[in-house]
């Protein structure tokens, strides 16, 4: 018998309790983030707004001026939502609590990454604990892909934190997001550690599907700013429409947190057209692992084929970037049909489909 055939229960078991272990200390994180989120400050562009259209206002202010014209007829101006903060300096995404908001509110945001990041050093743990439990890349089934994904999709938000990139608004959907992803895994996909079938066997394996992780982690950032933009944005929208219907106190409350609409929407973008040219890679790579494993590049599998989607839906928005009359609502529309795409890639064609690419126990 070969021993590199049989999975290491030992190591599998520690896995599986450290992943457990991951999952209470990011609900911990998550309380944190719920904390300084009711106790944090607003964004700096939500706290300009604030003092110049009037916190306890039942609408925007606006400004009546008189003008020789039409025999001196007053004139509303409708107010401008700012995007810079007092101070004249330019908006960024500060989040809650995060720049001259409460102590409280800071301290609350502070323990969250704090525990945000102790919870994914066990989940790392947990990760390499399972490929050393089977001697292999820990992404063979949804079960692993999903406990990977997860790992990487916080190291890109902690990345991002240690490059003074102010992004702790992106906390909360993060560590609920994975907590959703972990608590699916361990109880829906969870496959026993096991060895992959011979088609499987390839360094195609750390190259093609790491990239589809590293993928997906930092296009789910892009995902969940742009669904962010797409609320401030209605949110300043209104305020801006002194005649419309005005946001309710709980919209104020959260949606003032966040960073400016325009932020939201430059940082979606960035986001996608960096790592665009990996997801082509990724496709590209996936399609010489195909010719090496099945003699062809491509044969419209179904993954294939709706890995080809995404990237066609990726490059239209990108595009639509690119072209005046498609910024704004309308292309964050688009990159969020495109992430759509990617998630059925994964889990609709993975479960539903039937294919070569078909996860084994799922």
């Amino acid at each position: 018998m070969n021993l590199a055939a049989a999975a290491n229960e030992n190591l599998a078991n520690t896995s599986n309790t450290l992943i457990y272990s991951a999952m209470a200390i990011y609900t911990l994180a998550f309380l944190a983030h719920m904390a300084e989120w009711v106790f944090g400050s607003r964004s700096k562009v939500g706290r300009t707004a604030a003092a110049l259209t009037g916190e306890k206002a039942a609408a925007p202010a606006v400004t009546v001026r008189s003008t020789a014209q039409a025999g001196g007829t007053a004139v509303l101006d409708r107010p401008k939502v700012v995007t810079r903060s007092a101070a004249g300096s330019r908006d960024v995404p500060d989040g809650v609590g995060a720049h001259g908001g409460t102590e409280k509110g800071d301290l609350y945001g502070r323990i969250a990454v704090s525990l945000t990041t102790l919870a994914w050093l066990i989940h790392v743990g947990g990760v390499v604990t399972r490929a050393l439990s089977v001697e292999r890349a820990p992404w063979g089934n949804m079960y692993e892909f999903s406990t990977t994904f997860a790992a990487v999709a916080v190291a890109v938000y902690l990345v991002l934190l240690m490059t003074k990139k102010n992004v702790r608004w992106l906390g909360l959907p993060l560590v609920t997001t994975v907590l959703l992803d972990l608590g699916l895994a361990v109880s829906v996909l969870y496959t026993a550690s096991d060895q992959l079938v011979p088609a499987l066997h390839s360094y195609w394996l750390w190259i093609h599907v790491s990239c589809a992780i590293i993928s997906g982690a930092v296009l789910y950032m892009g995902a969940v700013a742009t669904l962010l933009y797409l609320f401030r944005d209605r949110y300043e929208a209104k305020l801006a429409d002194p005649a419309g219907k005005q946001p309710g106190a709980f919209a104020k409350s959260v949606l003032e947190r966040l960073p400016a609409a325009a932020t939201l929407d430059k940082f979606a973008y960035r986001i996608n057209a960096t790592v665009f040219p990996l997801w082509t890679f990724t496709i590209i790579a996936g399609a010489i692992w195909a010719e090496a494993a099945w003699g062809r590049y491509w044969g419209w599998d179904p993954k294939e084929v709706w890995s080809f989607i995404t990237w066609v839906a990726y490059a239209c928005y990108l595009h639509a970037r690119a072209t005046a009359g498609w910024k704004g609502r309308k292309a964050a529309y688009l990159a969020l049909i495109a992430f759509a795409c990617y998630l059925f890639n994964y889990y609709g064609v993975n479960i539903f489909v039937t294919g070569l690419h078909s996860y084994a126990g799922v």
